[in-house]
């Protein structure tokens, strides 16, 4: 019997915004938010995040819109991942709970200063980007390493073998070339930029 294979996405974009740049800065590395997606034109896509957009401090499990103003200027790499249909029923479950649970969760902001110093801050219901995939991928026992989630970085996801790279650059072309959708940009960056 042949064993049903569905994909889903890992998608490190870059926003640009202060925050975006000062982690930038002490990682030594771009594109450092993660995002769990399950289609190719980014609809379902989950993370770790600011619940508002221009409030970086109010973070959460987030539903993002890729398409909103805040994501415009974006650049981002986007991996494919081959899972098997059971898998990815569990993941989306997974997530799905969580979604309807979004209120228990938070921004594990202090956990940013334990990847700082290498310094493990396991926080219950609170993580921030790249520790929520990275345990939500161990829950489905897709990813393992010896490393915490809470120490792991979107970069040392990114260097993960079994993820294939299928698109770098502006987020809104990958946007418009696979979803068809316009990319919301607001009117005075249309003019200014």
């Amino acid at each position: 019997m042949e064993v049903k294979m569905k994909k889903i996405y890992l998608l490190f974009t870059d926003t640009g915004t202060m925050l975006s740049r000062m982690i930038n800065l002490c990682t030594k590395s771009t594109l450092n938010h993660a995002s769990i997606a399950f289609d190719t034109s980014m609809i379902e896509v989950y993370s770790f995040g600011r619940k508002q957009a221009y409030n970086p401090w109010s973070g959460g499990f987030v539903k993002e819109d890729l398409r909103s103003p805040f994501f415009s200027h974006a650049k981002c790499a986007i991996y494919q991942l081959s899972i098997t249909e059971n898998t990815y029923q569990l993941l989306w479950h997974r997530i799905k709970k969580m979604e309807v649970e979004t209120d228990l969760y938070r921004y594990n902001l202090l956990g940013l200063f334990g990847v700082l110093f290498n310094m493990e801050w396991n926080r219950q219901h609170a993580f921030f980007c790249s520790e929520f995939v990275v345990t939500v991928l161990k829950e489905a026992g897709l990813y393992s390493n010896d490393k915490p989630a809470c120490l792991i970085k979107p970069q040392d996801l990114k260097e993960w073998h079994a993820l294939q790279l299928i698109y770098h650059g502006d987020l809104s072309i990958y946007l418009q070339q696979h979803g068809g959708y316009e990319v919301q940009i607001p009117l005075w960056k249309r003019i200014y930029s």
